[in-house]
C-alpha cells in the first residue's frame, strides 16, 4: 500500500441549470455514477457535497460544478473513468456540457494517503495546470507523475 493517494477534481460548466428538464439524464445518472465509484478498486473518498450527488457548484457560477475524488493510485482511478460503464456516461458529456475548449478540465495531485482534500485545494490544483502545465504537484493523465517518496531516517 502506499504511502499517497491520489486525489482528482474535474469541472465542467453546464448547458443548463441542474434542475432543467435537458439535465434529467446527466442527474438521474449521477447516483448510479456514485455508486458505481463507491464500489470501485480503489476508491477512496469523494466530496459529496449539498445536494448529495457529488457535484459541487462554483460559488461564484452556479453553471460550473466540480467532482473531487481520492483514489488508491492511478491507474483505479483510470479503471474507472474509462475501463467501467462511465465511460458511456463520459461520451455523453457534450449533450451536459459545453465545451472547455484547450482549458484543462480536470487535475490529478498526490495527498499523503489518510488527507481529504479540500475543494478550494483542487482548484488551485487545477489554476497551477492552466498557468504552468503539468508539474509534480498538478498534473493528467497525459503526463502523470509517480508518488512521492517519503523519506524514512
Amino acid at each position: 500500500m502506499s504511502d499517497f493517494h491520489l486525489a482528482q477534481i474535474n469541472t465542467a460548466r453546464l448547458r443548463a441549470p441542474l434542475e432543467d428538464p435537458s439535465m434529467t439524464e446527466f442527474t438521474d445518472g449521477l447516483a448510479v455514477m456514485n455508486a458505481l465509484a463507491d464500489r470501485s478498486p480503489g476508491f477512496v473518498w469523494r466530496l459529496v457535497g449539498d445536494r448529495g450527488d457529488g457535484t459541487i457548484a462554483a460559488p461564484a457560477d452556479p453553471m460550473r460544478i466540480y467532482t473531487l475524488s481520492v483514489w488508491q493510485s492511478a491507474e483505479h482511478l483510470r479503471a474507472y473513468a474509462y475501463q467501467s460503464e462511465h465511460l458511456d456516461y463520459l461520451r455523453r458529456r457534450r449533450d451536459w456540457f459545453l465545451p472547455h475548449g484547450p482549458e484543462a478540465a480536470l487535475v490529478l495531485w498526490w495527498i499523503p494517503a489518510g488527507r481529504i482534500p479540500t475543494l478550494r485545494q483542487g482548484i488551485s490544483r487545477l489554476d497551477r495546470l492552466r498557468a504552468a502545465g503539468p508539474t509534480p504537484d498538478a498534473f493528467t493523465f497525459r503526463q502523470l507523475f509517480p508518488a512521492p517518496e517519503l523519506s524514512r531516517r
